[in-house]
């Protein structure tokens, strides 16, 4: 077995092995391999030394199950989120062999099970999960929506390529189809008519409320109309405390109806053309259980209060930003046994208001999927492949950049808030020309707040709403930097170096550019100079974090080498900067 000592990121002299980008999506089989691959070389193998580039290949060893794994190289990456091509072998005493993503997914877990200790015995059907969805995807996908937005939403095939499992999902497989965003669903909601003393419900907004009484007409008087998804209803129809209510009359089960809604990329959060409605599902996706906590309602409707001046001045300061806030939840409060309300339908019935695109949106611009635009493939209209025409590719990335670095930036430094600007929390707004002329931030269930900053809002909440909404600085750093950094900047930067291999230097150049920018502008407090000094980056452990079975907020981190130092631009663009 050869050593394995060199970097995994070629030297500035050495050539890099570099084919054509990729217009055609791969195999399930090799999505699944490359998704398990990306893992291993971001949490177990790189951080080990147990990688190398060599002769157009990645090499990744895992030492303690003792195999030597080989995959081929469309373009390497100077943060190391190589690009593969083709199935993935291993080193056996007659030579390489091709390698099954099932037999993959074992020597992952056997790695695994001798690194900690331990063993999850859920793993392998996880994977076995997302590879049959991925399956079901690429096989049955059908026509674009016509509406730009919707078809970005609804075009991600393989989902999130540092994730072991990142279309794994609990449930019939038979009833994703109609609800799922992969299959272009849309669909009518399910309405219940719940006497109003049996509504729970808060409001920052007068209309955000009005949304959800306005969904239909007929509800009787006394009532107060609860939108419910539909597949979430199948999941509760049988609870007992449901049952006993709608045989007394106090719910009134009054069917599908109203307009469709459509699903996008979260599957629980929907959209109508208006507004966003975001439901609980009892069905786990990827990492967790889909479902709206209590402590998660009355926290987007604190935060929509709580954050207001600071949302203004950000979006008075970066005219080219906002965020979409989430004024008001609705959900059903049956009392349990004890009185209070049954948890189970609480939760399982919350729903969250989100503003819908006319409200934030610019002025002719076309919204977009952040994730959509960067996706490794081109599995859908919005791939920037499809977007640049003639544009150059530099002009664009940093009219790009300009728009979404600095307002998250100030909301960390200046309001000491946490923004999780990661691909499928940001919308991007398109001129006529396809130019970047505006970010769209969502998803409050991610923001969290620094105590330092906001001690009156957090001592005015209950301790139960209060806690989840905080990180501590260093976390909320780590939370910014990866959010903004590893999961979304560096992989949009992938998708133009795919299409411009030779000036993936430069795209990073342009990064560092951004931030020296905003640092020269707004001084530059230690963590920003430490970032341009070229301190390693910190990634979302989503491999481990899937095997330890933690929650996202749980999860840890591993660090990158850093592509961001001046002097490694210097030597990559071969220019003083």
């Amino acid at each position: 077995m050869p050593s394995l000592t060199r970097p995994e990121t070629p030297s500035a002299g050495t050539p890099r092995p570099l084919r054509p980008p990729a217009t055609t999506l791969p195999t399930p089989d090799d999505a699944v391999a490359h998704t398990l691959l990306n893992c291993l070389l971001r949490e177990v193998s790189g951080p080990e030394h147990q990688t190398v580039v060599a002769d157009g290949h990645l090499l990744v060893r895992l030492p303690r199950r003792g195999v030597l794994l080989r995959v081929a190289l469309r373009r390497t990456s100077l943060l190391g989120s190589h690009r593969f091509t083709g199935p993935v072998s291993e080193q056996r005493d007659s030579g390489w062999s091709e390698l099954g993503w099932r037999r993959l997914a074992e020597y992952t877990h056997d790695e695994l099970s001798l690194r900690t200790g331990v063993r999850n015995e859920e793993f392998l059907e996880q994977i076995a999960s997302s590879h049959q969805a991925i399956s079901t995807s690429l096989a049955t996908r059908g026509e674009a929506a016509r509406d730009a937005y919707l078809a970005s939403e609804q075009s991600l095939l393989l989902g999130h390529r540092f994730h072991p499992t990142p279309k794994a999902r609990t449930g019939d497989p038979r009833s994703w189809a109609a609800y799922a965003p992969e299959a272009g669903a849309s669909f009518p909601l399910r309405h219940l008519a719940v006497r109003a003393h049996l509504i729970a419900e808060e409001s920052a907004a007068p209309w955000a409320t009005a949304v959800l009484d306005g969904q239909r007409a007929d509800v009787p008087e006394g009532y107060r109309l609860l939108p419910v998804h539909p597949w979430q209803y199948e999941s509760l129809r049988t609870h007992p405390a449901l049952c006993a209510a709608l045989d007394r009359g106090d719910v009134i089960d009054l069917g599908p109806g109203g307009r469709p809604f459509a699903a996008t990329a979260s599957v629980r959060t929907l959209y109508d053309g208006e507004t966003f409605l975001k439901f609980s599902l009892n069905v786990r996706i990827t990492n967790c259980l889909r479902k709206n906590s209590s402590y998660e309602l009355s926290g987007a409707v604190a935060l929509t209060r709580a954050l207001a001046p600071a949302l203004t001045g950000l979006a008075e300061n970066f005219p080219g930003s906002a965020v979409l806030r989430e004024p008001a939840y609705r959900t059903l409060a049956l009392p349990g046994p004890d009185g209070s309300p049954d948890r189970a339908l609480f939760e399982g019935f919350g729903v969250i208001v989100r503003e819908g695109l006319p409200r934030r949106l610019a002025p002719a611009t076309t919204a977009l999927l952040a994730a959509a635009v960067a996706d490794e493939y081109p599995t859908g209209p919005a791939h920037i492949s499809h977007l640049l025409g003639g544009t150059d590719p530099l002009t664009w990335w940093s009219a790009y950049l300009g728009l979404l670095v600095p307002p998250v930036l100030a909301a960390f430094f200046d309001h000491g808030l946490v923004l999780e600007p990661h691909l499928q929390n940001v919308l991007v707004g398109l001129d006529a020309d396809g130019m970047p002329a505006q970010v769209l931030f969502r998803d409050l269930e991610g923001t969290k707040l620094l105590p330092e900053h906001h001690e009156d809002t957090l001592a005015a909440l209950p301790p139960e709403v209060a806690g989840p909404l905080t990180y501590d600085a260093e976390r909320g750093w780590d939370r910014v930097v990866y959010c903004l950094l590893v999961n979304h900047v560096a992989e949009l930067l992938a998708a133009l170096a795919d299409l411009h291999p030779h000036k993936e230097a430069e795209l990073w150049a342009r990064v560092r550019d951004t931030l020296q920018a905003y640092a020269d502008r707004h001084g530059c407090p230690p963590r920003l100079a430490a970032l341009l000094a070229g301190v390693p980056l910190p990634a979302k452990a989503n491999l481990l974090t899937r095997w330890e079975r933690k929650a996202d907020r749980e999860a840890g981190y591993v660090r990158l080498p850093s592509p961001l130092a001046e002097d490694i631009l210097r030597d990559r663009t071969g220019s003083d900067r």
